[in-house]
């Protein structure tokens, strides 16, 4: 796979500019774990190779287990694997970035709301957004996996 743009070098004023989101992410006070999972189940649903490689590697490296990696993308069937957060967050994340499809129902709301304060489901919702942006400039332009470039 060739890369079409380096979009980073071209536009570095909006790559700064997610780059603010990211580190107001990274700040808010959900745990940077939990942020990660979330990180690569959104990258799972839209398909980035470059942004599955990258938070597994970032998951990885913060000794999370590998089962738990492997099963990610079906935390349903993993038991008590992840926990009531967790489990949360990764519903919110599928139905927020599948939201053409899902439009994003009442009961996934009220099922978020349940486990999150206010400000932690809408900061949970600023790093899913951010992902999904993330993962469509790396889809869209190209970004070449490490796992590919170390080959």
């Amino acid at each position: 796979m060739t890369q079409r743009i380096d979009y980073n070098e071209v536009s570095p004023d909006g790559a700064k500019a997610l780059g603010a989101v990211y580190s107001y992410v990274l700040q808010c006070g959900l745990p940077s774990e939990f942020i990660e999972l979330v990180f690569l189940r959104v990258s799972q649903i839209n398909n980035c190779a470059f942004c599955l490689d990258m938070h597994t590697r970032d998951l990885s490296k913060k000794n999370v287990p590998i089962e738990k990696l492997a099963l990610v993308q079906a935390w349903r069937e993993a038991g008590e694997l992840f926990d009531d957060r967790e489990q949360a967050a990764l519903a919110w994340a599928e139905s927020v970035t599948k939201v053409a499809d899902t439009g994003v129902p009442d009961d996934d709301f009220h099922l978020a709301k349940e486990i999150f304060s206010e400000k932690e489901l809408v900061d949970l919702t600023l790093a899913i957004s951010l992902m999904n942006a993330y993962n469509r400039l790396a889809i869209s332009f190209r970004s070449t996996p490490q796992a590919a470039i170390e080959q």
